[in-house]
């Protein structure tokens, strides 16, 4: 009598023990056959490439005993395992119930597989994973600055106080450097702290994360929004007045609040700063320009808070138009060209991530076909 068969399919990156709890309960059913996703796809349906190559993962799961074989798929899509289902022939086709997909229940019916749906189920006394948490755990989270800008810098805030708009962002994708996502900060962040968040005050990790960045002698001195954007959770406004420090700091982890704001933002990739391009080459610190800038960022602030779109979008746009006063080379003509064609006519609001480059980062009601998705941490 045949020996039953089994297919599985998915990334298998960053492998954990939930994985090989999987590949054990499967392996019950039969000889266990995994599908890898290959690069390209995943570069293509997640926005980033996966850790290690399709080479490595394939080495890694092949090497468990439950598997019999592991091999990449040779299909693209959500349903990439397609053609090596039909190859295959397989009893049955397991997923976890987390992973479960009316296309994948089609599928399966189609080419006459049983599909077995497990709970997520860890080996007895250890803890439970997945591979979204792991990497969340394993990363740092990023920072938007929606409004304000430059008012962390003390050079500016003395001219007339305001605020800098930050909210934090789990890693959904990786972001380009120089591209005004703080990574610089997050790389060191990552040294001090070992790639996980720190426990303790979240104010005073901060602090030490800006003086590790910021030792004396810097010549350019990091602003304090990019240390304080990565480690306060929700949406922060940080108030300045010639100071490195802000004197005021107002945050909402509201849950209903943080939703929403996860979904009226759209990010869309512009070229990264070039290297060693400098923003700061002319400023005009009129204090009318640098009052804009102030209440661009109260503006912008009182949209979230009231969870209003048209605000928080104007909030933006008036920050995007102050950098073009008072520093013109953050805003440099390609960018304006792009901004004015695209993004600040069109939608309640747009501003850029980065000096001289980096992401629009849009405010819309409705859905932006194409655009990168962000999820604010609360």
């Amino acid at each position: 009598m045949r020996e039953k068969t089994v297919l599985v399919s998915g990334c298998y990156d960053l492998l954990h023990a939930g994985h090989i709890a999987f590949f054990k309960t499967a392996s019950q059913y039969g000889k266990l056959y995994v599908s890898l996703g290959k690069d390209e796809n995943l570069l293509k349906l997640k926005g980033r490439k996966p850790y290690f190559s399709q080479e490595e993962r394939v080495y890694m799961v092949g090497a468990i005993k439950y598997v019999t074989e592991a091999f990449v798929s040779v299909g693209d899509g959500m349903l990439d395992f397609e053609e090596d289902m039909k190859r295959l022939k397989p009893d049955f086709f397991v997923v976890n119930s987390d992973g479960y997909t009316d296309g994948k229940r089609r599928l399966c019916k189609e080419n006459n597989v049983e599909l077995i749906v497990l709970e997520r189920i860890p080996e007895k006394g250890l803890p439970a994973r997945s591979s979204s948490q792991s990497k969340k755990d394993l990363k740092f989270p990023y920072r938007l600055c929606l409004a304000g800008g430059w008012m962390d810098q003390p050079w500016v805030s003395r001219i007339h106080p305001g605020p800098c708009i930050v909210v934090q962002i789990w890693p959904e994708y990786d972001f380009s450097d120089r591209s005004g996502m703080a990574t610089s900060s997050r790389k060191i962040a990552a040294e001090l702290w070992g790639g996980k968040m720190p426990d303790g005050d979240l104010q005073r990790n901060a602090k030490l994360l800006f003086g590790a960045e910021n030792p004396p002698g810097s010549e350019y001195i990091s602003g304090s929004q990019d240390q304080l954007g990565i480690l306060l959770p929700g949406a922060n406004r940080l108030d300045y007045d010639g100071k490195y420090w802000p004197f005021s700091i107002e945050s909402t982890v509201d849950a209903e609040t943080c939703e929403w704001l996860s979904g009226v933002l759209y990010l869309i990739p512009l070229a990264p700063r070039p290297e060693g391009y400098n923003p700061l080459v002319e400023k005009h610190l009129a204090v009318g320009n640098v009052k804009e800038l102030g209440d661009a960022g109260i503006l912008c602030w009182d949209g979230i808070v009231q969870r209003d779109v048209n605000k928080l979008g104007e909030g933006m746009k008036r920050t995007f138009l102050s950098w073009r006063k008072i520093l013109p080379y953050t805003v440099p003509d390609w960018v304006m060209e792009e901004m004015e064609n695209n993004w600040l006519s069109k939608y309640p609001g747009a501003i850029t991530s980065g000096s001289g480059g980096g992401y629009v980062i849009v405010a819309s009601a409705s859905e932006i076909t194409g655009a990168m998705k962000i999820k604010v941490k609360y």
